[in-house]
């Protein structure tokens, strides 16, 4: 069955980014496109990046790819001052509208993919934080 897969793009609290940068900084390392199919923005506009019908490039691990759908939140680190964003304390940054833009998201996902399980990145690839805050959990009773 279908994953839906939530991920933080791991950049400063309260920094705005959106799809077109996201793509950018992925094609820049070698990739044919981004590699999530949804990126909410801080002011909770989802934005669709690659298409959900192609594999997406998202959860390596474990093959994940094949067979879920990859949403990113804008943030998930804090903003400490001086500090490089790859040196930052991972922190659930989403804003209230980020809150309402995801979970709005996963109920219409969830209405095309019955059977869709949410995940948080961090539950296939133990080494990560991402997405900051714990998806199964927040999001069981969907």
């Amino acid at each position: 069955s279908i994953e839906l897969i939530i991920h933080c793009s791991a950049t400063p609290k309260g920094k705005n980014y959106n799809v077109e940068d996201i793509r950018k900084w992925h094609k820049s390392q070698g990739w044919s496109d981004i590699g999530y199919h949804y990126v909410i923005d801080l002011f909770g506009n989802i934005q669709h990046g690659r298409d959900v019908d192609l594999v997406g490039a998202h959860c390596s691990k474990g093959g994940h790819n094949q067979h879920s759908i990859g949403i990113c939140y804008v943030g998930g680190v804090d903003n400490l001052p001086g500090v490089p964003a790859a040196k930052q304390k991972a922190m659930d940054t989403r804003t209230e509208a980020q809150k309402a833009a995801l979970l709005s998201l996963l109920i219409d996902l969830k209405k095309l993919y019955p059977n869709a399980k949410i995940y948080g990145h961090h539950d296939f690839d133990k080494g990560k934080d991402c997405p900051s805050f714990d998806a199964r959990t927040e999001y069981k009773a969907l």
